[in-house]
């Protein structure tokens, strides 16, 4: 498998742009889909979100700058992608996604992709109820071991805001949690 700095090194070469981004699709899709995945649940949102993420990928490929890394630069893609998928859903069906009218769980069990338990589907339940952002950095701290540094320049945060937020989304689910019991 390629390096960034092979694949950056190639995107230099205008008649390399396609094979570039096929390697960018073959490293990071599977992370991106991941990713989009925690926020949206099911598996064809997530999978529209992963396709939104890298059609601007490679419409912007050839403005990519290298002021950050191409993990961080996609991972800001996917994360706007997501937080724009999630808005455009609330206003197209009237409601919030960790509004728990919605069939969450329905739509949990009957996707063929997850295979998680009860208390999985129970911890799941209790992030969808955290606001968006908060419901992003726990995710994208607890599911994806994230560094708070790397985060903090994929959403253009501030490291202490995202541990702040990190903090309130982990006391939200535990006490969710507990109160489910």
């Amino acid at each position: 498998m390629s390096t960034d700095q092979d694949i950056l090194d190639l995107l230099k070469q205008p008649e390399s742009k396609e094979r570039c981004f096929n390697m960018l699709m073959l490293r990071y899709k599977e992370r991106v889909y991941w990713h989009a995945r925690k926020m949206v649940v099911s598996h064809e949102d997530a999978d529209d979100v992963a396709q939104n993420t890298f059609v601007k990928v490679w419409r912007y490929l050839d403005d990519f700058r290298g002021d950050s890394s191409l993990f961080t630069w996609i991972y800001r893609i996917a994360s706007n992608e997501t937080l724009t998928f999630i808005a455009s859903r609330q206003r197209k069906y009237a409601f919030a996604l960790n509004d728990l009218s919605y069939p969450f769980e329905d739509v949990l069990k009957a996707d063929p992709y997850f295979e998680g338990s009860d208390l999985e589907i129970k911890l799941h339940k209790s992030i969808m109820k955290l606001p968006e952002k908060q419901r992003l950095v726990f995710n994208m701290r607890y599911f994806e071991e994230m560094k708070f540094k790397q985060m903090s320049e994929i959403l253009d945060t501030s490291v202490g805001a995202l541990k702040a937020s990190y903090h309130l989304a982990s006391k939200k689910i535990k006490d969710e949690m507990k109160a489910s019991d």
